[in-house]
């Protein structure tokens, strides 16, 4: 028959018939709340351990900082806790910035995208690499993150109202950069909530805002969700070939087709109108003063600007027209005066004026 015994009895660890007490075999008892918290920031304790074990010198320096203390409710933190976690903000940072770029540069390198494909593999890069480092910087520093269970749920109600403009404008540039409906270079016009458009060139889309430039270099910031929502004008979506109109009123009396001749010449000595497609001249409509026409012409560069290449094609055919005779009319009125009592009164006085002989010029001696 086995004999319990307790563990302390040597003579009883040497038979093999020995069993153990129940109180031996219970497990260890659990750690108390405030271990658990006062090993918030654990990675600081074992950076002080290694330091200590390597000099006496560096280990009694930090040794101090440790010491200089405050005690929180059931946490302790100490001037030599804050130092770590400063030096591994900087890391992370560090890391998260100089990472980024350097995935960026070999993205750039190393594939073949177009343009809005490596601004979106240079956005998802950058996240990973910062996710990455921001999880790396929590393991060195050994926190609990349970301590942080308690502002989870405030965090969520943060970024459900909050943040929630944030996240739809980071949403929002994803799809428009996998779309590829917007991209940077492409020449837009997009509309406000009071309906004036704002033309320009896209120079960069971030996170939160597509960056636009127009041709007095302002330089707009809209929100992405902006434009997925409002309708938006893109000249260099699928083509660069953007065509303009130029309207042109000449006198009814003018030679029609060597004022269309004139204008198709006009709109060919500008550098800028295409050759291919060609110019055209519309007949437009047969005004009060003058016959109108609307001259066609087409442009690959809309990011240099219209309104020049209109006043380049009205300059040159005002001194055709000049040349050639063609006249551009002035308004012409008819005025109409209606028979009344004060009407008839007028014309008798112009009458009587008129049969005065006027009085005579008194002559000076000289």
């Amino acid at each position: 028959m086995s004999t319990t015994i307790d563990m302390a009895e040597p003579d009883a660890l040497a038979s093999g018939s020995a069993v153990l007490s129940p109180q031996a075999a219970m497990p260890l008892p659990a750690p108390t709340p405030t271990e658990v918290a006062d090993q918030t920031v654990a990675g600081a304790e074992g950076i002080r351990q290694a330091v200590a074990s390597k000099s006496e010198t560096i280990g009694g320096f930090v040794n101090t900082l440790d010491s200089l203390a405050v005690q929180v409710g059931n946490s302790r933190f100490s001037v030599w806790d804050l130092l770590v976690v400063l030096l591994v903000i900087a890391a992370v940072i560090a890391v998260g910035y100089f990472g980024g770029r350097l995935a960026n540069r070999a993205i750039e390198k190393l594939t073949r995208f177009d343009q809005a494909q490596r601004l979106l593999a240079e956005k998802v890069v950058s996240l990973l690499v910062w996710a990455a480092a921001i999880l790396i910087g929590i393991d060195i520093l050994g926190i609990d993150l349970t301590a942080f269970a308690v502002f989870s749920g405030a965090f969520g109600l943060a970024i459900g109202f909050g943040l929630q403009k944030t996240f739809g404008n980071l949403i929002a540039g994803i799809i428009l950069l996998l779309d590829k409906s917007i991209k940077p270079g492409d020449v837009i016009a997009v509309a406000d909530q009071a309906g004036q458009s704002t033309f320009g060139q896209i120079q960069k889309i971030g996170i939160r805002a597509v960056s636009l430039t127009t041709r007095d270099q302002k330089e707009y910031l809209i929100p992405n969700e902006n434009l997925m929502v409002n309708q938006v004008e893109n000249w260099s979506y699928s083509s660069r070939n953007v065509r303009m109109q130029v309207a042109v009123g000449v006198s009814y009396l003018a030679d029609m087709a060597k004022a269309e001749e004139l204008m198709l010449e006009a709109a060919r000595s500008v550098k800028r109108v295409l050759d291919v497609p060609p110019p055209t001249v519309w007949w437009d409509a047969y005004g009060d003063s003058s016959v109108n026409f609307i001259i066609h012409c087409w442009i690959r560069d809309p990011e240099e600007g219209v309104g020049n290449v209109r006043s380049a094609v009205l300059k040159k055919l005002w001194a055709l027209f000049k040349e050639h005779g063609i006249e551009i009319p002035f308004p012409q009125r008819d005025v109409n005066l209606r028979d009344g009592e004060a009407f008839r009164d007028l014309l008798a006085s112009l009458d009587t004026r008129r049969d005065t002989p006027p009085p005579p010029k008194e002559s000076s001696e000289s």
